[in-house]
């Protein structure tokens, strides 16, 4: 690693992109936690509601970055 990895920030749009896949890495561990909790009951029907509205806000942030990402990447250039 060269000292420039480790004193340079990444590009504004690579860092974005990081982000977005940390969220949607964090949105998938909600949502199979979700799916090996063994709990029943009203209190467990909320917590699996506000833990899916988590998730959803997690997917729905990386979703917004990817964006901000591609925005910064500017167009792609055309073919001929």
């Amino acid at each position: 690693m060269t000292p420039c990895h480790r004193l340079c920030p990444p590009a504004p749009a690579e860092g974005l992109r990081s982000h977005s896949a940390a969220l949607r890495t964090h949105a998938g561990r909600l949502r199979a936690g979700l799916a090996a909790l063994d709990w029943r009951g009203p209190q467990a029907d909320a917590f699996r509601a506000e833990v899916t509205a988590l998730a959803d806000r997690c997917a729905t942030a990386a979703d917004g970055f990817a964006l901000a990402a591609a925005q910064l990447d500017g167009p792609e250039p055309r073919r001929r």
